[in-house]
């Protein structure tokens, strides 16, 4: 036996713990039992922290590497995933250079825009956000989702965006240098609306944070605490969400109010 586990490269102490508790109960069987059920009941929308929290909910005090722990026992994972979607393909168009420099800070709409795209895998397929966002409110302008990260999802959202413009609107537009932003159709659509090309510098996220900042919101507040019968129920909610964020959401350093209210009331005093 000695010679079995010195080759299996097993601790004698962790073989006769092993051999001691063979065939006792699992004392956490029952809270490995209400784990599973919450994970089914919202069909596989929450991980481990959301999983906690509800946990905790329900008068369970227990900490949360535990749940952690039982979830990766049990093979459970959230299926709800949103990340940034890596579109850098290298040098295949014009880098822009970045003109924001961080800059957030805008003096009237329509200055200064930022964009991005961000993935979302849900019931097993993926899905492509690509918004712009005013940094002068925080006000979503327009966005595109789809299937694929084809270049119309961008494009179709530059001519929405675009419809927003009045003639003498020529805004600053940044984003990473993702294959979409460096593509020659995308560069002349801006250049024929005397709008300027901002870009991150490679790899550096904390360039576009706004807009990563509303991605991690959205985040939090849709898509982990919504229930989905499908995509098309997804979108639909995204909609409402986007409307919601738009007319309703107040934020601090809004005066209390909303991307909406605060654009409204600036021009109704201006």
């Amino acid at each position: 036996m000695k010679a079995l586990l010195q080759l299996a490269d097993v601790p004698r102490s962790t073989y006769y713990y092993w051999v001691k508790n063979i065939g006792r109960p699992d004392p956490d069987a029952k809270l490995k039992a209400l784990i599973q059920a919450i994970y089914d009941e919202h069909e596989g929308r929450y991980g481990y922290r959301r999983i906690h929290d509800e946990l905790m909910n329900r008068g369970r005090q227990l900490n949360h590497k535990k749940v952690q722990r039982i979830m990766q026992e049990l093979g459970l994972k959230c299926l709800v995933r949103m990340k940034k979607y890596r579109s850098y393909k290298g040098m295949i168009g014009k880098i822009a250079p970045n003109i924001l420099e961080r800059n957030f800070h805008a003096e009237k709409p329509n200055e200064k825009w930022v964009t991005d795209i961000s993935e979302f895998k849900l019931f097993g397929e993926k899905l492509y956000l690509s918004p712009v966002l005013d940094l002068y409110n925080g006000e979503i302008i327009t966005y595109t989702i789809g299937s694929r990260p084809v270049y119309s999802l961008v494009s179709t959202m530059l001519d929405q965006a675009f419809s927003r413009l009045t003639d003498v609107d020529k805004p600053l537009i940044h984003s990473d240098q993702g294959w979409h932003y460096q593509m020659k159709q995308y560069r002349h659509a801006l250049e024929e609306r005397g709008i300027k090309q901002s870009m991150s510098r490679k790899g550096n996220c904390y360039d576009n944070a706004v807009i990563e900042n509303f991605f991690g919101i959205m985040k939090s507040e849709l898509l982990y605490l919504k229930e989905f019968e499908s995509i098309a129920h997804f979108k639909q909610e995204l909609s409402k969400y986007i409307h919601y964020y738009n007319n309703k959401r107040i934020k601090a350093k809004l005066k209390g109010m909303s991307p909406v209210q605060y654009r409204t009331h600036a021009q109704q005093i201006a």
